[in-house]
C-alpha cells in the first residue's frame, strides 16, 4: 500500500513537472513575443512621429514660402541687415527705422512681398486681420451687383476693356471674371470678420494670404469699386446733383484721368502688372474703405511728408492702420508696442 501511494505521488509530481516545463515554456515564447511586440510597436510609433513631424515641418515651409504677407520681424534687426554701409542713403534708412522704434513704439514688421500689388495686399490684410468689418456704404449696398449695374443700368461697355492685372485679359468674359472677384472679396471679408477670436483671424488670413489666385481676385475686386466709384463720382460732376469729395477733382485734373475711361485705361489696367497705386489712388482706397491709413515714408525722413494719412480728412470713427514703404513703391505692415 505504501508502495503504491508512493508511486502515486510521484507520478503526480512528475505530471506537474512536465506539465509545468511546458507552461513555462509558452509563457516564455509569449512574453518574448509581447516585449518584441511591444519594441516593435515603440518603434513604429516613433517612426510615425517622425514622419508627421517632417510632414508639419514641410507643410509649414512651404506655407511660409508662399505667404504674401511674411511673420513678424524684429524692426532694428531687418534695418541693420537690409541697410548696411556707410552710404548717406544707407544711414539715413537706420536712422528713420531707429526713430520709428524710439518714437513710434514700432518694434516689429511684416514683409509685404514685393510686388505691384503690394500696397492693396498690406491693406487688405490689416483690414482682415484686424477684424474691421464692411465700411459703411458695403453694409447698404450688394457689392455682387455693381458689375452688373456698371454695365447695364450706365451703359459703360468699356469695362469690357478691363484687364486683371499680370493676366491682361480683355474681352467680353471681363464682367463674369468681375462677379467672381465680387463674391471672393465679400465672402471672404465676411467670413473672416466674424471671426472673433484673434489666433483663429489670423491662421485664416495665413492662409489666404498664401494663395495666389485667391488673393488676386479680392486685389482686382478692390480695383473694380475703386473703378466704380470713380464713375459714380464722374456722373455726379456731369449732372451737378451733389458735390463729391475733392480726391475726385485731384483724380480728373490729370491728364491720364479726366474720365473713367482713361483712369482704368491709364492707371487701373497697369495696378498689379507694371505699376503700383500712387498717392491720389491711396487717398481713394483709403477713402472708399473707410479707414484711414497712415503711411511711414523712409525716404522723406526728416520732413513734414514723413509721415502721411490717407485720406487726410477722414472720420472719427474710422478705424486705423499703418504702412511703411521706403521708396513709395512696395509697402510693409509696422507693428506697434508698447
Amino acid at each position: 500500500g505504501r508502495h503504491e501511494v508512493w508511486s502515486w505521488k510521484t507520478a503526480s509530481k512528475e505530471s506537474l513537472c512536465l506539465m509545468w516545463q511546458k507552461v513555462k515554456v509558452q509563457l516564455m515564447l509569449s512574453m518574448s513575443f509581447l516585449t518584441a511586440l511591444f519594441w516593435y510597436c515603440r518603434r513604429l510609433y516613433s517612426f510615425l512621429a517622425q514622419l508627421l513631424k517632417r510632414w508639419n515641418n514641410y507643410l509649414q515651409r512651404q506655407l511660409i514660402r508662399n505667404l504674401s504677407v511674411l511673420p513678424e520681424v524684429d524692426l532694428l534687426g531687418y534695418s541693420a541687415r537690409e541697410w548696411k554701409g556707410e552710404t548717406k542713403q544707407a544711414k539715413q534708412m537706420r536712422e528713420a527705422y531707429e526713430e520709428l522704434f524710439r518714437s513710434c513704439h514700432i518694434k516689429y514688421l511684416r514683409q509685404v512681398r514685393r510686388d505691384n500689388y503690394s500696397v492693396v495686399r498690406a491693406v487688405l490684410f490689416q483690414i482682415f486681420s484686424q477684424g474691421i468689418p464692411f465700411p459703411s456704404w458695403m453694409k447698404e449696398r450688394d457689392i455682387l451687383k455693381l458689375p452688373e449695374k456698371l454695365l447695364y443700368s450706365q451703359g459703360c461697355n468699356w469695362i469690357q476693356q478691363y484687364s486683371f492685372g499680370p493676366e491682361r485679359y480683355t474681352g467680353p468674359n471681363a464682367f463674369g471674371k468681375l462677379r467672381k472677384c465680387m463674391e471672393a472679396l465679400k465672402t471672404n471679408w465676411a467670413e473672416i470678420s466674424a471671426t472673433r477670436n484673434h489666433e483663429e483671424r489670423g491662421n485664416m488670413c495665413n492662409t489666404l494670404f498664401s494663395d495666389e489666385s485667391k488673393e488676386y481676385k479680392l486685389y482686382e475686386a478692390i480695383k473694380f469699386i475703386m473703378l466704380y466709384e470713380v464713375v459714380e463720382a464722374y456722373e455726379q460732376i456731369k449732372s451737378r446733383d451733389e458735390p463729391v469729395h475733392n480726391l475726385f477733382s485731384l483724380l480728373f485734373a490729370r491728364d491720364s484721368s479726366s474720365d473713367p475711361l482713361s483712369f482704368m485705361m491709364n492707371h487701373l489696367n497697369s495696378i498689379g502688372d507694371s505699376i503700383c497705386l500712387d498717392q491720389v489712388e491711396l487717398f481713394l482706397l483709403g477713402y472708399l474703405l473707410e479707414v484711414k491709413i497712415r503711411v511711414y515714408r523712409l525716404h522723406r525722413f526728416n520732413t513734414e511728408e514723413f509721415q502721411v494719412n490717407y485720406p487726410d480728412e477722414y472720420r472719427r470713427e474710422w478705424n486705423e492702420i499703418s504702412l511703411l514703404t521706403e521708396d513709395d513703391h512696395y509697402y510693409h505692415i509696422p507693428l506697434f508696442r508698447t
